[in-house]
């Protein structure tokens, strides 16, 4: 259960096992606006059904099989509101999802900002771009540090199965030594056909 605050949010990474649904539920007021973005670490093909509801049980949002995405929407009616993930469509394949949900507006860098007439001053100005610029690199921040879990878990899954290959064509080369070695002595062991006159 997500508790928001007005111009607040959630950032989570979560387990989706295979053949389940998660579901979370925020309560909002009217005219809040949310986001809600996500994106598929590991598992699979890196795909997931979402959807959100509103309190009504009205379906807002709704994609299947999607690895990332993102969904912006304001409130009509206040109540809770659900989003879930589902890996249901997937029988064996264990998935890590990220999620960042956003509640309200961004509040204003500046007091009173919203209701000025005049021209910012130079220091204002400044302050703003740097917010913004702060905002950018805290979102390429977070869209790479995803990239990086993602390819790292690429690279496990990838060394893995270079090393079970590796362990298979050592057993089958040592095998084959062995039946050629077995099969070249038995080509140069000498039979002698009066061996078995002897016995008898």
């Amino acid at each position: 259960l997500l508790w928001g605050l007005r111009a607040g949010g959630t950032e989570l990474t979560f387990e989706l096992p295979d053949s389940a649904r998660q579901c979370f539920h925020q309560e909002l007021e009217r005219g809040l606006k949310f986001t809600l973005d996500y994106q598929v670490i590991s598992g699979g093909h890196y795909d997931v059904d979402c959807y959100v509801e509103d309190p009504a049980g009205r379906t807002l949002y709704k994609e299947a099989k999607k690895q990332y995405d993102s969904f912006v929407h304001r409130a009509e009616l206040q109540g809770a509101y659900t989003f879930c993930f589902s890996n249901e469509f997937s029988t064996f394949s264990h998935k890590t999802v990220y999620f960042d949900f956003q509640v309200g507006d961004e509040p204003p860098i500046l007091p009173d900002m919203s209701n000025r007439v005049t021209a910012l001053t130079q220091m204002e100005s400044a302050c703003v771009t740097i917010h913004e610029a702060l905002n950018a690199v805290i979102d390429s921040q977070t869209h790479y540090r995803l990239r990086e879990a993602q390819d790292r878990s690429r690279a496990e899954d990838l060394h893995s199965r270079v090393s079970l290959w590796s362990v298979g064509e050592t057993v089958i080369l040592f095998v084959v030594s062995v039946g050629q070695v077995v099969l070249l002595k038995s080509f140069f062991t000498e039979k002698r056909p009066g061996s078995s006159r002897a016995g008898t």
